[in-house]
Protein backbone atom coordinates (compact mmCIF):
# COMPACT_ATOMS: atom_id res chain seq x y z
CA UNK A 1 0.00 0.00 0.00
CA UNK A 2 1.50 3.31 -1.12
CA UNK A 3 0.20 6.86 -0.98
CA UNK A 4 1.56 8.16 -4.26
CA UNK A 5 -0.13 9.38 -7.41
CA UNK A 6 0.42 6.19 -9.43
CA UNK A 7 -0.76 3.85 -6.64
CA UNK A 8 -3.82 5.97 -5.93
CA UNK A 9 -4.66 6.01 -9.62
CA UNK A 10 -4.38 2.23 -9.85
CA UNK A 11 -6.70 1.76 -6.87
CA UNK A 12 -9.20 4.16 -8.39
CA UNK A 13 -9.10 2.35 -11.74
CA UNK A 14 -9.46 -1.03 -10.03
CA UNK A 15 -12.62 0.12 -8.23
CA UNK A 16 -14.11 1.55 -11.42
CA UNK A 17 -13.52 -1.81 -13.12
CA UNK A 18 -15.11 -3.57 -10.15
CA UNK A 19 -18.18 -1.38 -10.46
CA UNK A 20 -18.47 -2.25 -14.16
CA UNK A 21 -18.14 -5.99 -13.42
CA UNK A 22 -20.84 -5.74 -10.77
CA UNK A 23 -23.38 -4.79 -13.43
CA UNK A 24 -23.29 -8.45 -14.52
CA UNK A 25 -24.54 -9.41 -11.03
CA UNK A 26 -22.84 -12.80 -11.10
CA UNK A 27 -21.80 -14.75 -8.01
CA UNK A 28 -18.17 -14.63 -9.15
CA UNK A 29 -18.14 -10.84 -9.27
CA UNK A 30 -19.98 -10.52 -5.98
CA UNK A 31 -17.28 -12.69 -4.41
CA UNK A 32 -14.55 -10.55 -5.96
CA UNK A 33 -16.10 -7.49 -4.29
CA UNK A 34 -16.52 -9.27 -0.96
CA UNK A 35 -12.96 -10.59 -1.01
CA UNK A 36 -11.63 -7.11 -1.72
CA UNK A 37 -13.68 -5.81 1.20
CA UNK A 38 -12.40 -8.49 3.57
CA UNK A 39 -8.74 -7.89 2.82
CA UNK A 40 -9.04 -4.51 4.56
CA UNK A 41 -5.77 -3.37 2.98
CA UNK A 42 -6.93 0.24 2.83
CA UNK A 43 -10.12 2.20 3.28
CA UNK A 44 -10.27 3.12 -0.42
CA UNK A 45 -10.64 -0.53 -1.41
CA UNK A 46 -12.97 -1.32 1.48
CA UNK A 47 -15.31 1.53 0.56
CA UNK A 48 -14.91 0.75 -3.14
CA UNK A 49 -16.12 -2.80 -2.55
CA UNK A 50 -19.05 -1.69 -0.39
CA UNK A 51 -19.96 0.94 -2.99
CA UNK A 52 -20.44 -1.94 -5.43
CA UNK A 53 -22.23 -4.28 -3.03
CA UNK A 54 -24.67 -1.62 -1.82
CA UNK A 55 -26.55 -1.85 -5.14
CA UNK A 56 -26.80 -5.66 -5.12
CA UNK A 57 -29.55 -7.58 -3.35
CA UNK A 58 -27.45 -10.48 -2.12
CA UNK A 59 -26.06 -12.17 0.99
CA UNK A 60 -22.59 -10.78 0.28
CA UNK A 61 -23.98 -7.28 0.64
CA UNK A 62 -25.68 -7.93 3.96
CA UNK A 63 -22.73 -9.77 5.48
CA UNK A 64 -20.18 -7.16 4.37
CA UNK A 65 -22.17 -4.25 5.79
CA UNK A 66 -22.60 -6.15 9.05
CA UNK A 67 -18.87 -6.85 9.25
CA UNK A 68 -18.04 -3.21 8.57
CA UNK A 69 -20.48 -2.10 11.25
CA UNK A 70 -19.01 -4.49 13.81
CA UNK A 71 -15.44 -3.39 13.07
CA UNK A 72 -15.99 0.37 13.00
CA UNK A 73 -18.99 0.89 15.27
CA UNK A 74 -16.96 2.98 17.73
CA UNK A 75 -15.51 5.28 15.06
CA UNK A 76 -18.11 7.99 14.26
CA UNK A 77 -16.27 9.33 11.21
CA UNK A 78 -15.89 5.93 9.57
CA UNK A 79 -19.49 5.04 10.39
CA UNK A 80 -20.54 8.11 8.40
CA UNK A 81 -19.24 6.26 5.33
CA UNK A 82 -21.35 3.26 6.32
CA UNK A 83 -24.48 5.41 6.42
CA UNK A 84 -23.62 7.18 3.16
CA UNK A 85 -23.02 3.96 1.25
CA UNK A 86 -26.48 2.72 2.20
CA UNK A 87 -28.11 6.05 1.38
CA UNK A 88 -26.92 5.87 -2.24
CA UNK A 89 -28.17 2.32 -2.82
CA UNK A 90 -30.32 1.82 -5.90
CA UNK A 91 -32.24 -1.05 -4.31
CA UNK A 92 -36.04 -0.60 -4.09
CA UNK A 93 -36.11 -0.84 -0.28
CA UNK A 94 -33.55 1.94 0.23
CA UNK A 95 -35.94 4.44 1.81
CA UNK A 96 -37.34 1.79 4.15
CA UNK A 97 -33.80 0.91 5.19
CA UNK A 98 -32.88 4.57 5.56
CA UNK A 99 -35.75 5.13 7.99
CA UNK A 100 -34.52 2.19 10.05
CA UNK A 101 -31.00 3.61 10.04
CA UNK A 102 -32.23 6.84 11.64
CA UNK A 103 -32.80 4.70 14.76
CA UNK A 104 -29.38 3.04 14.61
CA UNK A 105 -27.26 3.42 17.79
CA UNK A 106 -24.48 5.13 15.79
CA UNK A 107 -26.87 7.64 14.25
CA UNK A 108 -27.52 10.90 16.09
CA UNK A 109 -30.72 12.40 14.75
CA UNK A 110 -29.74 15.98 15.48
CA UNK A 111 -26.08 15.76 14.51
CA UNK A 112 -25.43 17.73 11.28
CA UNK A 113 -22.67 15.34 10.21
CA UNK A 114 -24.92 12.31 10.53
CA UNK A 115 -27.74 14.10 8.74
CA UNK A 116 -25.41 14.97 5.86
CA UNK A 117 -24.09 11.41 5.70
CA UNK A 118 -27.51 9.78 5.53
CA UNK A 119 -30.37 12.10 4.65
CA UNK A 120 -28.65 14.78 2.59
CA UNK A 121 -26.77 12.12 0.63
CA UNK A 122 -30.00 10.29 -0.10
CA UNK A 123 -31.78 13.45 -1.26
CA UNK A 124 -28.93 14.96 -3.29
CA UNK A 125 -27.14 11.89 -4.65
CA UNK A 126 -29.69 9.08 -4.90
CA UNK A 127 -31.70 10.51 -7.77
CA UNK A 128 -33.39 7.17 -8.49
CA UNK A 129 -34.87 6.51 -5.07
CA UNK A 130 -35.35 10.07 -3.83
CA UNK A 131 -37.48 10.84 -6.88
CA UNK A 132 -39.74 7.81 -6.59
CA UNK A 133 -43.03 8.43 -8.41
CA UNK A 134 -45.08 7.98 -5.24
CA UNK A 135 -43.36 10.99 -3.67
CA UNK A 136 -42.25 9.02 -0.60
CA UNK A 137 -38.75 10.48 -0.77
CA UNK A 138 -40.09 14.03 -0.79
CA UNK A 139 -42.43 13.28 2.10
CA UNK A 140 -39.59 11.84 4.16
CA UNK A 141 -37.40 14.88 3.52
CA UNK A 142 -40.20 17.25 4.49
CA UNK A 143 -40.76 15.34 7.72
CA UNK A 144 -37.07 15.63 8.59
CA UNK A 145 -37.07 19.36 7.83
CA UNK A 146 -40.06 19.93 10.10
CA UNK A 147 -38.57 17.76 12.84
CA UNK A 148 -35.25 19.57 12.74
CA UNK A 149 -36.52 23.11 12.34
CA UNK A 150 -37.27 23.81 16.03
CA UNK A 151 -33.94 22.25 17.05
CA UNK A 152 -31.53 23.43 14.37
CA UNK A 153 -33.03 25.86 11.83
CA UNK A 154 -29.75 26.22 9.90
CA UNK A 155 -29.47 22.49 9.28
CA UNK A 156 -33.18 22.29 8.41
CA UNK A 157 -32.73 25.15 5.92
CA UNK A 158 -29.80 23.40 4.23
CA UNK A 159 -31.87 20.23 4.01
CA UNK A 160 -34.93 21.88 2.50
CA UNK A 161 -32.77 23.60 -0.13
CA UNK A 162 -32.76 20.23 -1.92
CA UNK A 163 -36.16 21.30 -3.23
CA UNK A 164 -34.84 24.54 -4.74
CA UNK A 165 -34.90 23.28 -8.33
CA UNK A 166 -38.28 21.54 -8.07
CA UNK A 167 -39.68 23.47 -11.04
CA UNK A 168 -37.21 21.80 -13.39
CA UNK A 169 -38.70 18.34 -12.96
CA UNK A 170 -41.44 16.49 -14.80
CA UNK A 171 -45.00 17.43 -13.90
CA UNK A 172 -45.66 14.47 -11.62
CA UNK A 173 -42.49 15.03 -9.58
CA UNK A 174 -43.00 18.77 -9.60
CA UNK A 175 -46.51 18.43 -8.22
CA UNK A 176 -45.43 16.18 -5.37
CA UNK A 177 -42.49 18.40 -4.43
CA UNK A 178 -44.74 21.42 -4.44
CA UNK A 179 -47.12 19.61 -2.07
CA UNK A 180 -44.31 19.13 0.44
CA UNK A 181 -43.10 22.71 0.10
CA UNK A 182 -46.64 23.93 0.77
CA UNK A 183 -46.85 21.61 3.76
CA UNK A 184 -43.63 23.04 5.17
CA UNK A 185 -44.42 26.72 4.64
CA UNK A 186 -47.86 26.32 6.24
CA UNK A 187 -46.34 24.78 9.35
CA UNK A 188 -46.89 26.97 12.45
CA UNK A 189 -43.84 28.51 14.14
CA UNK A 190 -41.62 27.87 11.13
CA UNK A 191 -38.17 29.38 11.56
CA UNK A 192 -37.09 32.35 9.48
CA UNK A 193 -34.25 30.27 8.00
CA UNK A 194 -36.52 27.64 6.54
CA UNK A 195 -39.26 30.10 5.62
CA UNK A 196 -36.82 32.13 3.56
CA UNK A 197 -35.59 29.12 1.56
CA UNK A 198 -39.06 27.73 0.94
CA UNK A 199 -40.69 31.04 0.06
CA UNK A 200 -37.96 31.76 -2.51
CA UNK A 201 -38.36 28.30 -3.98
CA UNK A 202 -42.11 28.79 -4.33
CA UNK A 203 -41.81 32.31 -5.76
Amino acid sequence: YKIDEKSMGRRSLKNVCLSFLSELETLENRKIAQNQFRRHENMTDVVGALAVLTHLDCDERDVSFQEFEKRWMKNPVVMDKWFTLQAVSSLPNTLINLKKLTNHPAYEKNNPNKIRALITTFARVNQLRFHEKDGSGYEFLAEEVLRLDPLNPQTAARLVSVFNNWKNFARENKTKMNEQLQRIIKSPNLSGDVFEIVSKALD
